[in-house]
């Protein structure tokens, strides 16, 4: 019997923005598997134009609502750059820190509030309230701490206001630092609940090589700035992000594609991890070895699970970093700023994957031109080409049904946790 199948989702649900996926299997050949982004553009970059340095990480950090502490240290790292402004110690340190929190909020929200009720048959993650009580209960503390940790030093958890070009603007009072530090340690028994549910789980058996890109870490694991590597060999230094990019559009996207040394590539957590695992915290790297997860991973289900991985590393970091800031007293943070005619590059690995930003300034400090390279956008042609495999690997077996393979590949999106909204710039 030929097989014949037909999926047409409009619009996948659990993920941010407007996606569609398009399958048909006719006589048992595969005629069309895609995955489009039709969310609306943007034009964000338009939108900086003209703006003075002191108000651009500001508005830079209204793209995402998710990942506005990444937004906002990129587009105020690209502007150091351009102005070549070294910041202090104490501030790298504190916006390190933000960094985390917002790497924590992020993962959590993914892989207990998106992605998990694919785990559990289920349509969202208000069914599992009552499922998985304990669960959930545990997502929505990890989110609260992480979220209240965003606050104390970004300012907000959504679009920071602590953030400013030479520095920050708001040091928390130690007696609060310390007491993250304590909530952040009894948050590890939480993540070890999680990681034992996940052990429980059982992802897709799927494998297609491709090309991972990320931020180099060099003694430590990276999340801000730093050279740019790909699985591949491929190195590049900051500035030079667009030999690594390399967008071109697809006409049935409003999302631009990337390649590099393969038709397409992937960023995020499983990136990250692919490139840099040597670097991960001794528990984080544990906790990953009994996942079944190691470097170089290509299956695209992983990157949940390499997100997880991070989870713990951040908040091993963060209590690090806590220390550090409490034992050194603080000490300065801001430097001076003096606005100059330049280009700038800011890199920074948002929860999603590699972000840029990169702006030309006039003299008197506003914006020329600008341009944002978000990671969505570098992965979108990469979730196609993994969903051609995809259905070419399962829909032919005979055992499939429109039902199991919508499933199959709304699962394989999500995995990635695409964020379409910003990719449509």
């Amino acid at each position: 019997m030929k097989i014949n199948l037909n999926v047409d989702v409009h619009h996948l649900t659990r993920i941010e923005g407007h996606g569609n996926i398009k399958i048909k299997v006719k006589d048992g050949e595969v005629t069309e598997a895609r995955w489009d982004t039709v969310e609306t553009p943007r034009f964000f970059e338009v939108m900086l134009k003209d703006k003075h340095y002191t108000s651009a990480g500001m508005l830079a950090a209204r793209i995402c609502g998710i990942c506005s502490i990444s937004h906002s240290l990129c587009s105020i790292r690209a502007t150091e750059n351009a102005f070549k402004v070294t910041i202090p110690e104490t501030a790298a340190k504190l916006r390190l820190l933000a960094k985390h929190g917002e790497t924590l909020q992020s993962h959590v929200l993914h892989v207990l509030f998106l992605a998990a009720p694919d785990f559990f048959n289920e349509p969202s993650v208000i069914p599992l309230i009552k499922k998985k009580p304990a669960v959930v209960a545990i997502a929505i503390r990890l989110k609260g701490l992480a979220n209240r940790l965003c606050d104390a030093v970004a300012g907000r958890t959504t679009h920071p206001v602590a953030f400013q070009v030479g520095g920050v603007t708001l040091v928390p009072q130690k007696r609060h630092l310390l007491g993250f530090r304590d909530e952040l340690k009894r948050s590890l028994d939480d993540l070890r609940i999680v990681a034992d549910l996940i052990s429980t789980i059982k992802l897709p058996d799927f494998v297609r090589e491709t090309e991972f890109v990320s931020l180099r870490g060099e003694k430590e694991y990276p999340f801000i700035g730093g050279s740019l590597i790909s699985s591949d060999g491929v190195n590049h230094a900051e500035q030079d992000y667009l030999p690594m990019t390399n967008e071109y559009v697809d006409k049935n996207n409003t999302s631009k594609w990337s390649k590099l040394s393969r038709e397409s590539y992937a960023v995020g957590a499983l990136a990250r991890f692919n490139n840099n695992a040597q670097l991960l915290h001794p528990d984080a790297a544990e906790i990953a070895a009994a996942l079944g997860l190691k470097p170089v991973c290509h299956n695209p289900f992983m990157n949940n699970v390499a997100q997880l991985v991070e989870c713990f590393h951040v908040v091993h970091e963060s209590i690090r970093l806590i220390d550090e800031l409490v034992e050194s007293g603080m000490g300065e943070t801001m430097a001076q700023v003096t606005p100059k005619a330049g280009e700038g590059v800011g890199a920074v690995e948002a929860p999603r994957g590699i972000l840029f930003h990169h702006y030309k300034y006039d003299k008197t400090g506003r914006i020329l031109k600008a341009n944002c390279v978000v990671p969505t956008t570098q992965n979108n042609a990469n979730i196609h080409h993994d969903m051609k495999s995809l259905v070419k690997k399962f829909a032919l077996t005979g055992e499939m049904t429109d039902e199991k393979l919508e499933l199959l590949c709304s699962m394989l999106v999500r995995s990635y946790d695409p964020c379409l909204s910003c990719s449509v710039h």
